[in-house]
Order: structure tokens, then C-alpha cells, then sequence
């Protein structure tokens, strides 16, 4: 049976992806920042799983607001670079891992959860950046990604508590898959910054840094952990 190994929090602020390939790591402004993920490689180097099960949000890249899933799985055998205005990132080709994310579509919307299936997709910064960070320049990625992506552009956006259960119910997915896989459940993002409006771009780090270090607790379904902030 697959197995669940680790799960991985990172941001994907696109700039950090623009360092990397611009060779700018070095600089004054960028080095306290990878030096800070030096420790993670050296982590992901030895504990480098089969498949990366990434959560993610798509920046009007895949979908437009002509079409805005709430929930979208990769189901595709790979996911090239998006284009975002200034040409794709000069990155490896993503691999997919269509049989597990069957799968877990399989079983999530047998679990009564409505899930986009995207059968063909560029993915974003959203998606490269975190694969870059936590292993480098590489001619290849060395794990194959199943992509999902969380409406975060257009309200109605869903709610905190949707997306917990989604993430039991993908938990349990992953668990019941036959072959003996070694997955990991990354998540990417921000936190008190929003894409648009009148605070786009802007960073609260004192909320961010007290929401990163809640402890969990045990929520009231047996077995769940959550935030201990979690609305």
C-alpha cells in the first residue's frame, strides 16, 4: 500500500524562482533566504519520495476567469512550464502519475467530493517554485507530482473547513492505493497576502509567523489533527 512519508510547507513567491534562474542566490538581498533551505535540500536529498501529491493555487495561468474549478486534479502523464508573460522558467518537464491520481479521483468523488479532472495543463510558478527550492537546479525532476489546485483568484473561494475534509479524504485516497508508494503531501502558498485588491502583494509577518507556529491539536473526528487557529 502507498504510504504517506512527510508533508511540506513552502512558499512560491515568484521572485525566488527569478533568482534561481537569473543566478542571483548570492546576492546580499536573497542569500538569507536559500541558506534557510540549505537544511531542507540536505532533509529531501535523503528522504526523497516517489511522488509528490502538491497543493497549489493557479494564477489565472491553466484557468482564466472564463473557467475557475474550485478543485483541480492533475490527472496527465506530465505538466510543462507555463508561459506567465516573460516566457516558461527554464525547468525540467513535470512529471505526472496519472494511475495514482486516478485513484485518488477515483476515490474522492466516490467520497462525494466534486473534483475538476485536467487532463492537460501548464503549471505555474505556484508549482515550480517549491520543486526548485527543494531540489535545485536538476536536468530532471527526480519525484513524479500529482497537481492540485485551490481556487484562491475568485471569490467564492472554499471555506477552511472544505478543504480540511478534502484533505482527509485524500489522505485516505493515497493510503488505500495497492502499489507500495512513498508519497509526500506538499502544501504552497501565503498566508495573509492576497493576489488582488486593495492589499495584493502585501505581507503581514507577525500574523504569519504566529498562524506557522500554532501547535496542532486533536479535532473532534478521531484520529484528525488541526490548527490550533483554525476557524
Amino acid at each position: 500500500m502507498a504510504k504517506i512519508t512527510a508533508g511540506v510547507a513552502c512558499s512560491h513567491v515568484p521572485a525566488i524562482g527569478a533568482a534561481m534562474d537569473l543566478g542571483k542566490t548570492a546576492e546580499p538581498y536573497w542569500v538569507p533566504l536559500f541558506k534557510g533551505f540549505e537544511r531542507s535540500r540536505q532533509w529531501m536529498a535523503q528522504n526523497t519520495p516517489d511522488v509528490v501529491f502538491l497543493i497549489y493555487n493557479d494564477h489565472a495561468t491553466a484557468f482564466s476567469l472564463d473557467m475557475i474549478p474550485t478543485f483541480a486534479i492533475g490527472c496527465a502523464d506530465e505538466f510543462k512550464p507555463a508561459d506567465e508573460g516573460w516566457g516558461p522558467r527554464p525547468v525540467p518537464v513535470v512529471k505526472g502519475h496519472p494511475e495514482l491520481a486516478s485513484h485518488i479521483t477515483q476515490s474522492v468523488i466516490q467520497s462525494d467530493f466534486d473534483l475538476t479532472i485536467v487532463n492537460r495543463m501548464d503549471v505555474d510558478h505556484g508549482l515550480t517554485v517549491p520543486l526548485s527550492l527543494m531540489f535545485g537546479h536538476c536536468d530532471e525532476w527526480p519525484v513524479r507530482v500529482v497537481p492540485l489546485a485551490v481556487n484562491v483568484t475568485q471569490f467564492p473561494t472554499p471555506s477552511a473547513e472544505r478543504c480540511w475534509q478534502l484533505g482527509a479524504a485524500i489522505g485516505d485516497a493515497v493510503r488505500s492505493y495497492p502499489a507500495g508508494l512513498n508519497v509526500q503531501v506538499w502544501g504552497t502558498g501565503g498566508m495573509s497576502h492576497q493576489l488582488q485588491g486593495e492589499r495584493a502583494g502585501l505581507i503581514n509577518p507577525e500574523f504569519d509567523n504566529a498562524s506557522a507556529t500554532q501547535p496542532l491539536v486533536t479535532s473532534p473526528r478521531a484520529g484528525e489533527t488541526s490548527r490550533a487557529d483554525r476557524q
